[in-house]
């Protein structure tokens, strides 16, 4: 299997991408959601044993992508949506299955709605459909026991390595997530991050640049305007965002499958990837789903 590290440049910035799979085969984009390490190297394997084209990447600020101030962004959600079609397009092959995770999974909704040519099918994995921030009143928000243990949790040294990892083990247990995956991530994670300035490197494993970028119009009243066929995923033990929030989703999209992973919590975990990847394989053939029914 083909498997090729580079960086591209598109509107006027680079972003670091990783192919899986020969260049010729069907474009399924993985959308990062603190980096591209967000999709484990399995799924992209097993997309690309499929007969697929998995291309991850990191977004702005992370990665090997273009990293300016992690602090004070000037672009906007919407503009790392013009980034995922204008990647897309770059790429060749036709109209390409996009998928995000996390907040990749928001960015993911937007490119589809304002870039609806560029993009044949849909895959949104434990994510919501509001911006970072208070969620609407109907929507589940984070789990209070669950964020007051993360935030009690102290942040390490972000100039040291193994405190990065650590941390992050520590942070995916309270999360329900299996800490030797977290810390093993957060490693390769800290090793391609651009320089050890301790906002870049917090960024890069927390994301949080997403606190504060400009996430504005809204887009969840759009959501029946996606038209592609589309596949929700999401774990039924995700403390971050509930699972009501995908149900939400599913229920906006028109014929949108949820695929609800009952062992799962934020991440992908190694025992679901046959399961995920098989989904997304087979995402538009046949009968399209039922539209936010109860999943598996």
């Amino acid at each position: 299997m083909t498997r090729i590290t580079t960086t591209l440049s598109v509107n006027a910035i680079t972003l670091g991408v990783e192919s899986f799979g020969d260049d010729d085969a069907p474009l399924v984009l993985l959308v990062g959601g603190t980096t591209m390490l967000s999709w484990p190297d399995a799924l992209c394997e097993r997309l690309a044993a499929g007969g697929r084209r998995a291309v991850r990447y990191d977004l702005r600020d992370s990665g090997q992508s273009t990293t300016a101030d992690p602090e004070a962004p000037t672009y906007t959600l919407r503009n790392l949506a013009a980034d995922a079609a204008a990647l897309a397009d770059a790429l060749g092959g036709g109209p390409a299955h996009l998928a995000g995770i996390g907040v990749g999974g928001m960015v993911a909704q937007v490119a589809a709605l304002d870039h609806p040519g560029t993009f044949s099918a849909l895959t949104l994995v434990g994510t919501r459909a509001v911006a970072p921030g208070p969620p609407d009143e109907d929507l589940p928000d984070h789990d209070e026991a669950t964020m007051s243990r993360l935030f009690a949790h102290p942040m390490p040294d972000w100039s040291d390595r193994e405190a990065v990892a650590d941390f992050a083990a520590a942070g995916a247990e309270i999360l329900g997530d299996d800490p030797d995956a977290a810390r093993a991530v957060a490693a390769r994670i800290w090793d391609r991050t651009p320089g050890p300035a301790p906002a870049v490197q917090m960024a890069n494993q927390l994301g949080m640049v997403f606190s504060r970028l400009d996430c504005t119009p809204r887009w969840r009243e759009r959501l029946p305007e996606i038209k592609v066929p589309t596949l929700v995923v999401h774990g039924r033990r995700d403390r971050f965002f509930p699972v009501g929030n995908a149900e939400a989703i599913a229920r906006a999209i028109p014929g949108a499958r949820l695929l609800v992973l009952a062992e799962a919590a934020t991440a992908i975990p190694e025992t679901a990837v046959d399961e995920v990847a098989e989904a997304m394989l087979t995402l538009g053939q046949g009968a399209a789903g039922t539209g936010g029914g109860p999943g598996t």
